[in-house]
């Protein structure tokens, strides 16, 4: 698969930074003892409740051979899609992904790709879905911690949780935040492959009473490889009527993942 092809499908796995009218969120200087019971139902509660999210961000894309930055125009209408353009100059790319199948068409490279979540879980090497895909956007956990029972620890000045008894392909953290309770970060580890991901929210921001990741970075690595992908808000907007348009041009070469 070509690079431009990984970096699209990369990109569908994350997002963000700042605006004028945001103000950064900042840490707590102390950090209380919680029960991993009441880190659990803090956390829950600090989903974004907002209905529709219309963002323009920064994007630098790196690994051993490449380093790229192009701007990523974002909507998401919560629980329903997720539309991405991406540009450099021209458009790179667009996409869309719903509950039901990822799509997305390059005019760069006059091709398309139309399918479910399974080349994402090639990508990253777990099951993944569109809920959680927009929990990693939002700086939620990606899986639904209220499901297993959980171990609390103090770490880097957060309350990490991770489940008492692991999943068996990877092991699974959180590092949440002592004040808003949104995540600091969240890795997945597969020691058996020497993988690791890490999605790390190194700030967050606030409009409108609601709190959204200001800046993601996502670091991928495996063995000798790795990828970094930073991304940042330039803007943002809440609750906004979005329009979405997508259609897949004919002509166009369909792409086999």
């Amino acid at each position: 698969m070509k690079k431009i092809h990984f970096t699209i499908l990369t990109l569908i796995i994350i997002l963000l930074s700042s605006c004028k009218s945001t103000k950064a969120v900042t840490a707590a200087s102390a950090i209380k003892s919680l029960s991993a019971k009441k880190v659990v139902k803090k956390h829950l509660s600090s989903n974004f409740e907002g209905e529709t999210i219309d963002a323009k961000l920064k994007v630098r894309y790196k690994d051993k051979k490449e380093d790229i930055g192009f701007s990523v125009k974002m909507k998401i209408k919560k629980d329903e899609v997720i539309w991405l353009k991406g540009t450099k100059i021209i458009t790179i790319f667009k996409a869309k992904i719903t509950p039901e199948k990822v799509s997305f068409y390059s005019p760069y490279k006059k091709n398309y790709f139309e399918g479910d979540f399974t080349m994402l879980k090639k990508l990253l090497g777990f099951d993944v879905n569109f809920q959680q895909l927009q929990n990693m956007l939002l700086g939620q956990a990606v899986l639904d911690i209220s499901e297993k029972k959980q171990k609390v620890d103090i770490v880097n000045s957060s309350y990490q949780l991770h489940p008492k008894k692991q999943p068996l392909l990877f092991d699974i953290f959180y590092q949440v935040h002592p004040e808003h309770y949104k995540l600091k970060k969240q890795y997945l580890v597969n020691q058996l492959k020497a993988q690791q991901l890490d999605i790390e929210y190194t700030d967050y921001l606030k409009k409108d009473d609601l709190l959204f990741p200001k800046q993601t970075v996502i670091t991928a690595k495996e063995k000798s490889k790795f990828t970094n992908i930073t991304m940042e808000v330039r803007s943002i907007n809440f609750n906004t009527n979005l329009e979405m348009p997508f259609r897949i041009p004919s002509g166009y070469k369909e792409i086999k993942l």
